[in-house]
């Protein structure tokens, strides 16, 4: 057997031992794989807070027509 066939086969069996793992471990990341679920996290019952004060109001812009 020449060199070139020997290399041919080799490519061969790594170009299939590749495709395998990639069928097997799927798609990397987050495409192809469902969402997580987002963690809520639970405040214990703490007794209603007072009401605080309104918080400053700023300047109020509004639109002036061109002249």
């Amino acid at each position: 057997m020449s060199s070139e066939s020997v290399g041919g086969i080799l490519g061969a069996i790594v170009a299939a031992v590749v495709l395998a793992v990639a069928f097997v471990f799927g798609p990397i990341g987050q495409y192809g794989k469902p969402p997580r679920p987002a963690k809520v996290e639970q405040a214990p019952a703490a007794a209603p807070a007072a009401p605080a004060a309104p918080a400053p109001r700023g300047p109020i812009i509004r639109e002036v027509p061109n002249q």
